[in-house]
C-alpha cells in the first residue's frame, strides 16, 4: 500500500483489501505551482542582486516575492498531496482537505453505474475523471477527479463490482 501505514481517516476491515489507491494527476496542481516557484526564484534573484548594496526597497520586494511564491506553490502542493482516492474490495473512498477533512465513503453494493471521462488533453497527458452513480440517484455521488491512468482505476473498479455482484447472486 502506498500509504505506508493505514491513515486515521481510512478504516479497513480484516477481510478487506486495497485494490487501487492514488491521488489526482500532478496536472491538478495547475499553473499556480510553476508560477509560485517562478516568483520565488525571481525574488531570490532580486533580493540577492539588491542585497549587495544593503537592505533597501528592492531587497524587501525580493523577499516579498519569495514569500508570496513559496506560499502559492505550497498551497497547491498540499492540496494535491492531501487528496486521496481508494478502491478496496468492498468500498470506495475519497479524501480531501488540509486543515479540515472531507471523507466520502461508499459500499460497492450501492454502486449502480460508473463512467469514465477524458478530454483530449486528458488522454494526451494520461488523466481523466471516474464518476460513480448509486442506486436511486441520477446525480453523480462520487467523482475521482483527474485520476492518473483512469483506465486502470475503472478496470479495477469494474472487477470489484463484478466480484460484489457474483457474491450477491451466490447468496
Amino acid at each position: 500500500m502506498a500509504f505506508g501505514s493505514t491513515p486515521d481517516w481510512f478504516h479497513i476491515s480484516d477481510d478487506e483489501s486495497i485494490v487501487w489507491e492514488s491521488r489526482p494527476h500532478p496536472i491538478t496542481m495547475g499553473i499556480r505551482l510553476p508560477i509560485g516557484i517562478g516568483l520565488a526564484l525571481v525574488g531570490f534573484l532580486v533580493a540577492g542582486w539588491s542585497g549587495t548594496d544593503g537592505i533597501g526597497l528592492l531587497t524587501i520586494l525580493g523577499v516579498l516575492l519569495i514569500v508570496v511564491g513559496a506560499v502559492a506553490a505550497s498551497i497547491r502542493y498540499f492540496v494535491w498531496t492531501n487528496t486521496r482516492y481508494v478502491i478496496t474490495s468492498s468500498e470506495l473512498y475519497k479524501k480531501r482537505g488540509i486543515v479540515s477533512r472531507d471523507v466520502t465513503q461508499f459500499r460497492l453494493e450501492r454502486v449502480q453505474n460508473t463512467s469514465l471521462r477524458q478530454s483530449g488533453i486528458g488522454r494526451l497527458l494520461g488523466y481523466g475523471d471516474l464518476t460513480v452513480y448509486t442506486a436511486g440517484s441520477g446525480d453523480p455521488e462520487l467523482t475521482f477527479e483527474r485520476v492518473p491512468k483512469p483506465e486502470r482505476a475503472s478496470s479495477r473498479l469494474s472487477d470489484q463490482l463484478d466480484d460484489v455482484a457474483t457474491d450477491e447472486t451466490a447468496v
